[in-house]
């Protein structure tokens, strides 16, 4: 053991990754329905390899938690600021009536076991896994009158007590009520739901799960003969195609061999005019089904897509069927629309659809063609693996600024904090990559990195530093200070769901648990949903109640204090 202890001494990331790995791997054992998760397994292995008195700088975890939380902010940020209307006001009560029974719970507890004020604020601290109650407690002992700085040291101390015995399950209790035992009961498929709500929020368009695609693929390309009667017998392709949208006559095959297109060629009967574009635009454009088929052997037909974000003046406010007779007049196979992104929203596509600054408008062509008319267009989109670290730095400046903001309530000090302060610069510059999009980019894979990885590392330490101090309180104290803990955790969560289910409507799955979370100001329960969901649908939720919740449960120490020295 002596050996391990040194190792860990000598270097305490090795416990960290080995809290990391034995978690998780934990996490994956199934019993029933009921599947621990990587982030209870990771809090539960920390706390056991803890015991080898694990030291980390707590600087550490600072930051991986921001990194974690400004992740999830910059995939929410869209669906945040969209979701911004009136049913917020449901949302924050959710949040008061969370905070507010947390804190009857602790006066009560303190009231029939006779604890006194110092453990009764450590509780609340730890029960309701809000540090900052340490701080604001020990302040307002400090201030109390009639009692020798012994006492009042005394009872700063029992404050670091009963935090260090009740913040473990404070910290594993929401972890296990939003993740398992509230959708056990009420029989929800957390990621079912999650894709719903995902769905309903993008207009319909499905969140596909890993591994899933749609079959029914948007870009179809299809082969019609001429017949003798055709309009379009002795056309030019250019001309033809300079009437088409969303989708172009890439190909033609004549006499069983393919044939260059160039301003030259037009159309002649029995041609075979390979079609490309969209499934549900291709019918009719050319020719009636009745003229399709089956496309030539061995035909090869390479083509791009590009992403161009339209910022050309004379261009803004016209329509796609203006702008493609602008800009594709030299173009010789064509060039058609695919996608039009507004918002981070794919929108219909049709010849009307007017065109405003920073839309993305997708094409489809021959890169040949594309390069001819992408300078009337607008700038191409940056690459979609390539991070913006002029972006992703500022902005965790930005949130690690408005993390040291603090003010005072009724003379009580409020501080932001840095994941507060992180999560709102996150949803704030992940906006703003939807409305610029050559801006801000930090791909998908990226950004589930840091948001998995930065949870992982926050986790782990949390375990590391709390499990020694716990387990030694535990020892001293007996099991009731850590039965009262569990009490604090489990009933004001129990509450605020019914009342938030029940009373105050909230009826989306996804929302309710991410109020549970939020109202607790718990990241690792918020942490377990995001697991479980894989996808950014709690965002919304509970940055509205983490907000509140930080703010009412900093001011509880003070009032907790007050109210118990003064019985």
């Amino acid at each position: 053991m002596s050996i391990i202890s040194n190792l860990f001494a000598i270097s305490p990331y090795i416990a960290l990754f080995i809290t990391l790995a034995l978690g998780y791997l934990v996490g994956k054992i199934t019993i029933g329905r009921f599947v621990l998760g990587g982030v209870a397994g990771t809090l539960l292995m920390g706390v056991l390899i803890g015991q080898f008195g694990v030291q980390i700088d707590p600087g550490v975890k600072t930051i991986f938690f921001a990194l974690f939380i400004y992740a999830v902010g910059y995939q929410g940020g869209p669906q945040f600021f969209r979701a911004l209307n009136f049913k917020t006001i449901n949302i924050l009560l959710s949040a008061v009536v969370m905070t507010v029974t947390g804190l009857l719970c602790v006066l009560a507890a303190a009231m029939i076991f006779d604890l006194d004020t110092g453990t009764a604020a450590g509780l609340a601290a730890g029960g309701l896994t809000q540090s900052a109650i340490i701080g604001t407690a020990g302040d307002a002992i400090s201030k109390l009158g009639g009692m020798t700085e012994e006492a009042q040291s005394l009872m700063q101390t029992n404050v670091a007590v009963g935090y260090a015995v009740t913040y473990i399950f404070g910290s594993l209790g929401p972890i296990l009520m939003v993740s398992w035992l509230i959708p056990s009961f009420m029989k929800w498929d957390i990621r079912e739901e999650a894709l719903k709500l995902a769905e309903k929020m993008s207009d319909g368009k499905p969140e596909l799960a890993p591994g899933e695609f749609n079959a029914m693929t948007d870009l179809v390309s299809r082969a019609y003969k001429i017949p003798a009667d055709s309009k379009l017998i002795g056309q030019n392709i250019q001309d033809v195609n300079r009437e088409l949208i969303d989708t172009a006559i890439e190909m033609i095959s004549r006499d069983g061999q393919s044939i260059e297109i160039d301003k030259s060629v037009v159309i002649k009967a029995g041609d075979i005019l390979v079609v490309t574009g969209l499934r549900q635009a291709i019918a009719g454009h050319i020719e009636s089904a009745k003229h399709e088929v089956a496309l030539p052997r061995g035909m090869v037909l390479i083509e791009e897509n590009r992403q161009l974000v339209a910022n050309d003046k004379r261009l803004i406010g016209k329509t796609l069927a203006q702008i493609k007779a602008e800009t594709n007049a030299d173009t010789l196979r064509g060039v058609y629309v695919t996608n039009v992104i507004r918002g981070g929203n794919s929108q219909n596509i049709s010849a009307d659809f007017i065109v405003k600054k920073d839309d993305i408008i997708q094409v489809t062509g021959s890169p040949k063609d594309i390069n001819r008319i992408e300078k009337g267009i607008g700038k191409r989109l940056v690459s979609l693996f390539s991070t913006d670290y002029v972006l992703f730095g500022l902005g965790m400046v930005g949130g690690l600024l408005i993390g040291l903001i603090n003010f005072k309530i009724a003379g009580i000090p409020v501080t932001i904090g840095s994941g507060a302060g992180c999560l709102v610069s996150g949803l704030f510059v992940g906006w703003l990559r939807s409305r610029k999009p050559n801006m801000a980019s930090l791909p998908l894979g990226a950004s589930n990195f840091l948001r998995d990885f930065g949870l992982a590392v926050f986790v782990g330490i949390v375990g590391l530093q709390a499990g020694p101090q716990a387990i030694d309180m535990v020892k001293e104290n007996g099991l009731t200070l850590l039965f009262l803990g569990v009490a604090v955790t489990i009933i004001p969560q129990i509450v605020s769901f019914f009342i938030s289910y029940y009373v105050l409507k909230i009826k989306n799955p996804i929302e309710a648990l991410a109020c549970v979370a939020g109202g607790r100001s718990a990241n690792p329960g918020f942490a377990a949903l995001l697991e479980k969901a894989g996808n950014a649908t709690p965002v919304f939720a509970f940055t509205v109640t983490y907000a509140i919740a930080n703010v009412l449960l900093t001011l509880w120490g003070p009032i907790i204090v007050g109210i118990i020295s003064s019985q």
